[in-house]
């Protein structure tokens, strides 16, 4: 496996992106969308982790308007929930077609591209997969979908009957964050889409329950979703919508 980081430009400055090339030819490429925290170790590692089953994986580093190599500890929360309200749907989309044209130019047609993200990165998931059409979509806990608490950041609940690309959406019943309600509700919306959906719930599994560096870790769900994460990408990489 080769990595390394590269700059991509965007309208707003040049981004970094981690970038995780498998050594055999990769059967699709990966976005991975960080955490609320940033492209820190734990995300550079599930970009490597994609890599390792054949993938070539790349994460864009959203924070960059606000600095290089911009993230927050994950004690800091309030640190994180400035970062994040810094992030437009607008400015993000700039980022994630930046990122779809490198790895165009790398040989991946889109419907050979999939997207992957966690918490922030969850929501990234399904913005892109209701305003872009590319091979399919995974979403960890994804929140302010149905709901936000933050006026610059509406919910995207209205879209789930327009999906472009097919979305999985990953949540744990214990987080607090994103109610049971919420995700019921993004279910029924859901049933409106003309491409594949599914939304699968982990009990006792908390937000951030994939992330290995906290101690909200739950072992079962994290090694159940990935290799369910792994394939949704190849079943719908290539096969019409």
């Amino acid at each position: 496996m080769k990595t390394h980081d590269i700059t991509l430009t965007t309208a707003d400055g040049p981004m970094r992106v981690y970038e995780a090339i498998p050594d055999s030819p990769a059967r699709g490429a990966v976005i991975v969308i960080q955490e609320a925290f940033g492209v820190n170790s734990h995300i550079e590692d599930v970009t490597r982790r994609a890599a390792a089953a054949g993938f070539h994986a790349v994460s864009p580093e959203l924070f960059h308007r606000s600095g290089e190599r911009s993230f927050a500890p994950y004690d800091d929360i309030q640190q994180a929930i400035g970062l994040i309200q810094k992030c437009s749907n607008d400015t993000t989309l700039v980022d994630v077609d930046a990122t779809i044209a490198h790895l165009n130019a790398q040989g991946f047609a889109n419907e050979r591209i999939g997207i992957v993200g966690f918490c922030m990165g969850g929501r990234v998931t399904f913005l892109t997969a209701a305003r872009r059409k590319i091979g399919a979509a995974v979403g960890y806990y994804g929140g302010m979908i149905v709901s936000s608490p933050f006026p610059a950041i509406a919910p995207l609940l209205d879209e789930a009957g327009s999906l472009q690309t097919p979305w999985l959406g990953i949540f744990g019943d214990a987080d607090a964050g994103i109610p049971m309600s919420d995700v019921a509700t993004l279910t029924a919306a859901l049933k409106g889409a003309d491409v594949a959906h599914h939304v699968i719930t982990y009990p006792g599994a908390d937000h951030g329950f994939n992330c290995d560096d906290r101690p909200v870790y739950h072992e079962h769900a994290s090694k159940d979703a990935w290799p369910r994460t792994l394939a949704w990408f190849d079943l719908h990489f290539g096969a019409p919508s």
